[in-house]
């Protein structure tokens, strides 16, 4: 009896070890339910890393190198209470470096106070900066610092080919949170703002990337990495994001820092213009192609000495009231004038002592004028 036994326990003991070896079955197979059965969440039986798709990798490989350039820049403004007494208050905003010795594109607006000027890079090391170059036209101002290695700076792009629906890239530090990426697609391209003073801005990138305050003067990229514009203003309540941010196109910087290089200041009209067409045109007479009616000549200016003509009457057509009376530019060099900033965009191919000839409409006739540019007035 006693042989009896050990036989059918070798016998069952055999047994198991052969079906537990030649099967999936195992010890950690039999015990899993139970031991899961504790938790309130399951994982996969093989950790592995994410899938990342291919427009993921291309985000993180651009903020990878995007975000070492991009600086955070800090001025003091003195402000003045109710009761007349002065404090200083410290505005912060954006910038990124464009070259190894640390010269640092931003907006001018972030830069109020040039005597006080602090930049911080992406390793928190401090540099005070002076103000090399501000083009107030187009909110732009060129910093220089003296870093003690050389650093990081990102290659500037061109915003002349921008389509709308291309994939887009801010870099900055809103409310003082450094390094932080948004991304979207470029919404419409020339839109025109009012900014800083009023003071009128044209031919703006829109975006939907999130863009909000302390996000001015950070890069705006695209999916090669190259800079497109500078991220210039918002359209939003209480300087939140809801999806409407503009950048000034880069090829603008571009203009400044090669006329900064070469000794030349860029050259300015002198008008103040709005875009007519259709139904407005045929409301005040004019052609109804339409064009840029100026609205404004400023004393002295370019225009002003070619003998251009503003407005000299406000009147309400629909829902808007113009300035009319005014020239209509219908072309620029020969170029019909199709989009609101065409101006800007003749100009950008210009320097001080260049002319420029106009097609202008006035008293029901066409007629060209040419106008030596010079430094004066706002556009």
């Amino acid at each position: 009896m006693r042989y009896r036994i050990l036989y059918v326990t070798a016998l069952l003991v055999s047994g198991f070890l052969l079906v537990t070896s030649r099967t999936n079955w195992g010890q950690r197979r039999i015990i899993r339910p139970i031991s899961q059965a504790s938790r309130y969440w399951s994982g996969p039986d093989v950790a592995r890393g994410a899938g990342l798709s291919s427009d993921e990798l291309n985000n993180i490989d651009i903020y990878k190198t995007a975000h070492l350039a991009t600086v955070n820049i800090t001025s003091t403004v003195y402000r003045r209470t109710i009761f007349l007494e002065i404090y200083p208050s410290k505005d912060q905003g954006s910038g990124f470096l464009i070259s190894g010795d640390g010269k640092i594109l931003t907006n001018n607006h972030v830069v109020a106070n040039e005597r006080q000027i602090e930049v911080t890079l992406s390793d928190q090391s401090k540099y005070k900066a002076t103000l090399l170059s501000r083009d107030e036209a187009n909110d732009l101002a060129l910093l220089q610092i003296a870093p003690r290695k050389k650093l990081p700076w990102l290659r500037l792009g061109d915003s002349e080919g921008l389509q709308v629906g291309q994939k887009v890239l801010a870099i900055g530090n809103p409310f003082g949170l450094d390094g932080t990426l948004t991304t979207g697609v470029v919404s419409a391209l020339a839109r025109d703002i009012r900014g800083e003073n009023d003071r009128k801005l044209e031919g703006l990138i829109q975006t939907d990337a999130a863009i909000n305050m302390g996000n001015s003067g950070g890069p705006l990229l695209d999916s090669a990495g190259d800079v497109i514009g500078i991220n210039t203003a918002i359209l939003g309540p209480n300087g939140g994001s809801i999806g409407i941010g503009f950048a000034m196109p880069i090829n603008r910087a571009k203009l400044m820092l090669d006329d900064l290089q070469a000794g030349r200041k860029r050259p300015r009209l002198g008008v103040s213009v709005v875009a007519v067409a259709g139904d407005y045109a045929d409301a005040l007479s004019l052609p109804t192609q339409g064009g840029l009616l100026i609205t404004e000549v400023e004393r002295g200016s370019a225009a002003d000495r070619a003998g251009l003509r503003g407005g000299r009457q406000i009147v309400q057509i629909g829902n808007a009231q113009l300035n009319v009376g005014g020239d209509l530019i219908t072309a620029i060099d020969g170029q019909p004038v199709d989009r609101g900033d065409a101006i800007s965009r003749a100009l950008a191919r210009k320097h001080v002592g260049d002319s420029v000839e106009l097609t202008i409409f006035r008293n029901g006739r066409t007629t060209n004028v040419r106008v030596k540019l010079d430094e004066a007035g706002p556009v």
